[in-house]
Order: structure tokens, then C-alpha cells, then sequence
């Protein structure tokens, strides 16, 4: 996308029109030395500031900090189970919002037939008519109501427009539709990607709009060395062989990825402790030989080598992105560990200084613990991706408070957490409606100036992102690259 395109927040409001006049005498900040806004009085309308900031908000381009998309060309080869286990318009309620069916009380065994691909598409309703209306005001379900509007003009799901959604989709599902559908439609300028199957690198085939993180799960959780040791070409009979190849995948591919990502929380509390080499090392070799290892063994071997990775990260000046809170899928989640989360966040903060931590999913439903993490450590940046679509509610207070608690220049706003691509123009919608809510109520309440809450909208939608993960100079290294569709040869 150019973003030259769009233009400057003075230009925006006069292309407004009348509503555009009123917030003149708000004055205007240009980013330099600070100038008193005067009060609007009654001159301008609760009514008029919304949508002034509205439009604003909608016409902004937005940073996406966290996807699990595939890449087109897997889209367009169709079915192929696990990731896409169906190739019809059920595919867009296969992640996330099959949870929502399943804990409505949808049988398993009904899900998968709706999403098998033997099933007749225009059948398919039947199985879930009994759960949509239990489900179809969630968040999970918003997302896919508005991309299926956005994209199939079909206002709403029912027995007789299901035939209207799979031709949609079939319409829509072609060459160019990630395009098509992230940029054209949800005005999105790039998306970081963490790949979930597959290679812990990939350089996409349209670098400029998919940036991949690299995944450093499997450098310490297991270790998995059936994934990582191979493309070293490394033999690992040791601790330090196992350095050097963490090393060789940052050595390699840190040029291009736009951060490190770890969702090792769905399994453990983010407490890794600062374990020296010489107490992991008899851990390791009994990993390595396969031999039982106990509970506080594996927490040790884990956080020796989460710390190399961190470190490793922060020696080339990336992010280090964490997941934190609320689990995906259902009749799991150990709720008491996630609120030790936050705590545990402060620590890596304290631990690691130098590094830049990014706290993914505001910590859901523990986000006023996480927010004091982002006002009182400097290398502490909350990511609210996925929180829209958990409890858009929570996401947009979430929002509203860290405006006038920490600083806004630690806030990414919103990463749709897709593996298909559809639902991410409804994720986004979501986002963009609360952003402008939040701010809007901001104002309304007397917390924000109108001209604040304006001058706000680039900050948190894109210029955050632009600087914490140095999008101009990885998007510059990924057009330079060699893609070979396993990653960037470093240069």
C-alpha cells in the first residue's frame, strides 16, 4: 500500500467538510513544540467529534503485529488438512469460532463433519443451525458476520443465503485475493506473520505485505531438534552444539524477521529464571539420549536456552514477542496460571533490560495487571492482537485505558491471529470500530482534548509498529533477499 496516499490530519479534516471547520478551533499540533488546544464548548457536538475521529480512524493505515496466515499459493491448492480442512465457506469458522460451537455444546463429531470436505458446502448449515444463535453475537462470530458481509454482500447467515456465502467464496478465493482483501478492503500496510506449520522461517512470495517473525519455541521447549538441527548441517552432541545452532537460524534469518515469537505460555508460566550453561548441560544430554528428565529438570533446560534465544534476539535488535493470557480452543485452560503472567512479565523485564518485550493479547482477563507492566518497565509494549475478537468490550477498555495510564508510544493495537485470511477484514473492522470508540469516548469524558485524541490515530495505528519492529529496513532487506520459499539467503 503507498501510504503517501493518504493524507495529513489538517487535509483530512478539511476534506470533511462542515464538520471538518468545527475542529479548528482546537487548534492544530504538528508534532513540534506543544500548543495549547482551546476548549470547543458547545460549538462542537459529542456527535461531531465521533465522527470526525471515526473517519479518521477508518481512513488510517494499520499495522497487522500478529497473523498465523497462510500463504496464498497454500490457500489456492486447496483442502489439505490440518490447516485447511475444508475448502468452502466453513472454512472461515474453523479457527476460533468452531470453539465458540463446540463450548455451546455443538458434538465434536458434528463439527467435523462440517468442516470435512466430503460434505455437501450447502449442507453444511444444518449442523450448526442449532448453535448460531447462542454464538452469533460473540466476537469470534462478529468477525466472520462482517467479512462475510464485506465480501459476499450477505447480510446475514441463514438456510437460504448459505448458497450466496459459498459462491462468495469461490468468487473471492482466487489469485490475488490476500491483496485484494488485506490491503483494498482492510486498508492493512503489512502483517507480521508467525508461522505455525512448517519451517520457523519463511520469506513470503509478497514480502512487502506478509513479515514473518521467527519462531523460537522449539530453540528451548523440547528442544526440536528434528526441526532445527537439520538445515544446520550441525551435528549436536552437546549444549554448545545446540548454541550454535540457535545461532545459525539468527546468523541466517534475523536480517529479515521482524521479531522472535514464543507461545511456549500454552504449557508453562513465562517464569524462566537465568540458568548458567553448566546446570543445564546434564539435562541436555539426557534430553538428547531421551532419558526421563523431571518437571524442575525441563524448567531448567527450557529457561537456559529461552535466555540464549532472548539474548541471541536482542544482539540483533528484535523483539522478542510473548504470548500472554487467554488459550485458543476449550477445556483447557489453567486459568490460575495465567493470571501469574503479568508478574512473571516484569520479571523478564527486570531480567533483561536491554530487551524489547512484546505481551501479546492484553494477558485476557488479565489486562489491568499487564498495563502496569507497560507504565512501569521501559522495554515492556503490549500487543492487543486477537483481543478484539476475544471480548471486543474488554479490548476497547483495555484501550482506553492504557491512552491515560502508560505510554501510548508501548501500544500495537491489533493483529487479527488468523490462519485464513477472510476473517482477518472483519478482525479488523472490530479494531477500527473500537479504536474509535475508545477515543471518542475519551474525549466525550473529558480525558483527551479532541485535537490529542486525533493526533493519537497514526501513532497507535501505525507509526508504533513502523518503529518497534524497523518495518523500513526489514521490508528494504526483504525486496534485496533471495527468496527460495524457505527464506532469505543472508546477505
Amino acid at each position: 500500500m503507498n501510504t503517501q496516499k493518504f493524507v495529513s490530519r489538517r487535509a483530512a479534516l478539511k476534506g470533511i467538510g462542515a464538520v471538518g471547520v468545527a475542529v479548528a478551533a482546537l487548534g492544530q499540533s504538528t508534532g513540534g513544540a506543544a500548543t495549547a488546544a482551546p476548549d470547543p464548548g458547545p460549538a462542537l457536538s459529542a456527535s461531531g467529534a465521533r465522527k470526525l475521529i471515526s473517519e479518521r480512524v477508518l481512513q488510517t493505515p494499520l499495522i497487522d503485529t500478529h497473523e498465523h496466515l497462510l500463504e496464498e499459493k497454500e490457500r489456492l491448492q486447496g483442502a489439505s488438512p490440518p490447516w485447511v480442512p475444508c475448502d468452502d465457506w466453513a472454512l472461515l469458522f474453523s479457527h476460533y469460532l468452531d470453539s465458540d460451537f463446540l463450548t455451546a455444546g455443538m458434538p465434536r463429531a458434528d463439527m467435523d463433519r462440517f468442516l470435512s470436505p466430503k460434505v455437501d458446502p450447502l449442507a453444511k448449515w444444518q449442523l450448526i443451525a442449532p448453535y448460531w444463535p447462542a454464538v452469533r453475537n460473540t466476537g469470534y462470530a462478529q468477525a466472520v458476520r462482517i467479512s462475510m458481509r464485506e465480501l459476499y454482500a450477505v447480510e446475514d447467515l441463514t438456510e437460504q443465503s448459505v448458497a450466496a456465502v459459498q459462491s462468495g467464496y469461490e468468487q473471492t478465493r482466487r489469485p490475488g485475493f490476500y491483496q485484494q482483501i488485506l490491503q483494498d478492503r482492510a486498508k492493512i500496510e503489512s502483517c507480521q506473520i508467525n508461522r505455525v506449520m512448517g519451517e520457523p522461517f519463511k520469506q513470503s512470495d509478497m514480502p512487502a505485505l506478509l513479515m514473518y517473525d521467527l519462531g523460537i519455541v522449539g530453540m528451548f521447549a523440547g528442544p526440536d531438534f528434528n526441526q532445527y538441527a537439520p538445515p544446520t548441517g550441525i551435528e549436536v552432541k552437546a549444549l554448545a552444539d545446540w548454541h550454535r545452532v540457535i545461532d545459525w537460524w539468527f546468523d541466517r534469518y534475523a536480517k529479515y524477521a521482524v521479531a522472535v515469537k514464543s507461545q511456549n505460555a500454552y504449557s508453562r508460566d513465562i517464569d524462566y529464571a537465568r540458568v548458567p550453561a553448566e546446570e543445564a548441560e546434564p539435562v541436555f544430554r539426557k534430553t538428547l539420549q531421551k532419558e526421563p528428565v523431571t518437571d524442575a529438570e525441563r524448567k531448567r533446560l527450557e529457561d537456559h536456552l529461552f535466555w540464549y534465544a532472548v539474548d541471541r534476539a536482542t544482539a540483533h535488535n528484535l523483539p522478542v514477542k510473548l504470548h500472554t493470557g487467554y488459550y485458543a480452543g476449550q477445556n483447557s485452560m489453567p486459568l490460575a496460571r495465567l493470571r501469574l503472567n503479568a508478574d512473571s512479565a516484569a520479571e523478564l523485564c527486570r531480567l533483561a533490560p536491554d530487551a524489547q518485550f512484546v505481551f501479546m493479547h492484553i494477558c485476557y482477563p488479565y489486562y489491568e495487571e499487564l498495563l502496569s507492566v507497560a507504565k512501569h518497565w521501559t522495554n515492556a509494549h503490549v500487543d492487543m492482537c486477537w483481543s478484539w475478537i476475544i471480548n471486543p468490550v474488554a479490548a476497547k477498555d483495555y484501550l482506553k485505558k492504557h491512552i491515560v495510564t502508560a505510554p501510548a508510544n508501548k501500544l500495537l493495537p491489533f493483529g487479527g491471529d488468523y490462519l485464513h485470511v477472510e476473517p482477518v477484514l472483519g478482525h479488523a473492522a472490530l479494531a477500527r470500530r473500537g479504536i474509535a470508540q475508545a477515543l471518542s469516548e475519551l474525549v466525550e469524558e473529558g480525558w483527551l482534548k479532541l485535537a490529542d485524541a486525533l493526533d493519537l490515530v497514526d501513532l497507535i495505528m501505525h507509526d508504533n509498529a513502523r518503529r518497534i519492529f524497523r518495518l523500513a529496513q526489514k521490508t528494504d532487506a526483504l525486496r534485496q533477499g533471495s527468496g527460495n520459499g524457505n527464506g532469505a539467503e543472508a546477505g
